[in-house]
């Protein structure tokens, strides 16, 4: 008897384990899984390092433009006064302006990010594209400047921040009567400062120049000292920065022959020329041009469009003789002409 209830017993404990294996999951080894899981992973961290996933472009996170002018409302300020003016600059960076400029530049960005085929240039007719390795942005090769026209440095900001359809407008930087230098547009942008332009050969100043616009009224409105200083201290900087020659720091007014006038007649380009910005003459030291001096080659030479002589000299003499509206050169403007001309050979 009893041997019959131990051998009961042996088969219900057999049944028993069997119906454990059967039900129970497969045991693992948890170091050897942990090992596994970390061979694994450094697999695919190595692959990642070899071929990274493309990531999307991220704007670098600025500061959230602050207002001058805090817990100020425009019923309390006299109305185009310069806190008016900076008011509504204020106003426009806060609501739309700096979301524009992110825009743009997101514009931009997918330009150049484009890969070259023959579905965006049809003069290309190979499927395959090869990258060319060495390049880099282009870099501003000339100064333009110009004065604002306006009553105030906020004036100007706030034009700079306004929309304005078929009009547009901007400058890199803006320079106040007090010395306080604003940059507006990265250096490497395209400004719409120059407009209908020639200089020498070229004929869109925009892609190849830096806009400085000075706050002056552009009437008879005298620069002042430590606004011309802080132009220096700017110009010293570009010029470094960019490798630009004397020669290209002009007028808005060389460019323009008789549309533009700025910086005007006031404008101090001796100075600027002594510091190493632009040509000037020695007026105690010229040289006496050559019997077959042609002015009109020596206009061409310094970079004038001649296209109209009359307009060309207009323009010259307004920059190196800072006389207006006239059209034809004495024999002393010939010897300026000539001079200056002598340094752009």
């Amino acid at each position: 008897m009893k041997t019959m209830v131990k051998q009961l017993m042996l088969g219900l404990l057999i049944l028993t384990l069997y119906a454990c294996r059967v039900t129970m999951g497969k045991k693992t080894n948890v170091l050897s899984q942990s090992q596994q899981n970390t061979s694994v992973t450094g697999q695919q961290v190595a692959k990642e390092k070899e071929n990274p996933a493309p990531t999307a472009h991220k704007r670098p996170r600025h500061a959230p433009f602050k207002s001058s002018l805090p817990n100020t409302g425009s019923s309390e300020l006299v109305y185009r006064s310069p806190q008016y003016f900076l008011y509504k600059a204020d106003s426009l960076q806060i609501a739309s302006a700096r979301d524009n400029y992110f825009k743009n530049l997101d514009t931009i960005i997918a330009q150049l990010s484009v890969t070259p085929d023959s579905k965006s240039n049809p003069a290309v007719n190979t499927d395959q594209w090869y990258a060319a390795i060495d390049f880099n942005i282009r870099r501003p090769n000339f100064v333009i400047l110009h004065h604002t026209a306006q009553d105030n440095v906020a004036q100007t900001l706030f034009t700079f921040s306004v929309p304005r359809p078929g009009r547009e407008s901007s400058a890199h930087y803006v320079i106040g009567k007090d010395g306080k230098v604003f940059q507006m547009l990265n250096d490497y942008v395209r400004s719409w400062h120059a407009g209908a332009s020639k200089w020498g050969s070229i004929t869109d100043m925009n892609s190849c120049s830096l806009g400085v616009e000075i706050d002056n009224n552009g009437k008879d409105e005298a620069f002042t000292d430590v606004q011309i200083n802080a132009l220096i201290i700017l110009l010293s900087y570009l010029k470094e920065q960019y490798k630009i020659p004397q020669a290209n720091f002009i007028a808005h007014s060389d460019i323009t022959p008789g549309r533009k006038e700025d910086p005007g007649l006031l404008f101090p380009w001796k100075k600027l020329a002594d510091a190493g910005f632009g040509y000037w003459y020695d007026s105690n030291n010229l040289k006496e041009p050559h019997p077959d001096f042609n002015a009109t080659w020596a206009l061409r030479l310094i970079g004038y469009d001649v296209s109209d002589p009359s307009k060309a000299i207009q323009a010259f003499k307004l920059h190196y003789l800072q006389k207006a509206n006239t059209y034809s050169l004495t024999d002393y403007d010939k010897k300026v002409l000539y001079n200056v001309a002598l340094k752009c050979m």
